[in-house]
């Protein structure tokens, strides 16, 4: 995805891939149902990214972004489905810079099937006048610079898309079958069933490795391991450490950035279609952290932005 900003940075023009907003006005119906449409769109037609403070020629405008880069990103998850019923997870937030004016960057990732309105984005233009900017029922992708309804080439497509995916999940799985060493044993489990520590004599042998190529093996339940998405993370943190210590998802994002995601430290775990999810030892580091330097926050946020413009 960084090479599809780097493109939106470079761009002079907007395409299927890159939409520009000289600023957005989260207090607006009307700008979060367009914004909204955008989203949806580029999710349907492959992910995208919305480039905040230029103009239609990718021109930074000077227009402050600090509202686009302090959302949580979990609200914006929250009001896509209000109107989808679907939940796209969250969305990575960045600052970025061209020709040393501050921008917003706000990536979306592919959605696997298509997604379809389930309420009208509809807001009053003036008044006693609406204007309805997607329909219950309507499935919109980008042509283009625009997102329009999805006609049947574009559901052709999705699909045709989805298919080759599985495909491809197949074969590779075939592919092992048939490459693995003379004398191995295929097991096969349903997908809820997972593997667990046995002392019996008759219990499978197997080896732990971190090599992330090794068939995977599942101990523990993720969802209890890691209970924090960012947003439940930054309440966590604000709760251990209370009204002395102001942090933001943001400032998450940073940490991330400048200290690693620790994903060999049993700090975060991220799920195959969705964001990370947090443990509660990365809480503890972070309330660590901050008790020894109170200005942690500020500085990774520092660090960040210069790791941003280096």
């Amino acid at each position: 995805m960084n090479d599809l900003i780097d493109r939106a940075l470079s761009a002079k023009r907007e395409s299927k891939y890159i939409e520009f907003k000289r600023k957005i006005d989260f207090a607006e119906t009307q700008t979060w149902c367009e914004l909204i449409k955008d989203i949806v769109a580029m999710a349907n037609t492959g992910g995208g990214v919305i480039l905040v403070g230029v103009d239609n020629r990718g021109n930074p405008t000077g227009d402050d972004v600090t509202g686009v880069l302090e959302i949580d990103p979990a609200v914006l998850s929250d009001k896509i489905r209000k109107y989808t019923e679907i939940d796209l997870g969250e969305f990575e937030i960045s600052e970025r810079s061209k020709r040393q004016q501050q921008l917003a960057a706000i990536e979306i990732s592919p959605a696997r099937l298509p997604i379809v309105f389930t309420s009208p984005g509809t807001y009053e233009v003036v008044e006693g006048r609406q204007r309805t900017a997607f329909g219950r029922g309507t499935v919109y992708f980008r042509h283009g610079a625009k997102s329009e309804p999805g006609t049947n080439e574009d559901l052709r497509r999705a699909f045709e898309g989805q298919l080759s995916a599985m495909r491809k999940s197949w074969l590779g799985d075939v592919r092992k079958v048939v490459e693995a060493p003379r004398g191995t044993s295929v097991v096969t489990l349903a997908p809820n069933q997972v593997v667990v520590e046995s002392r019996s004599a008759g219990a499978l042998a197997i080896r732990v490795t971190d090599d992330p190529e090794a068939p995977a093996y599942r101990k523990l339940d993720y969802d209890e391991c890691y209970p924090f998405r960012r947003k439940e993370l930054v309440e966590e943190v604000k709760k251990r450490l209370g009204e002395n210590c102001k942090v933001n998802s943001y400032d998450i994002q940073c940490v991330n950035l400048v200290h690693g995601p620790f994903r060999g430290k049993g700090f975060c775990h991220k799920p195959r279609y969705t964001s990370l999810q947090y443990s509660r030892a990365f809480v503890d580091w972070l309330v660590e952290q901050f008790r020894k330097n109170k200005d942690f926050f500020a500085a990774t946020r520092l660090k960040a932005y210069e790791m941003k413009h280096s």
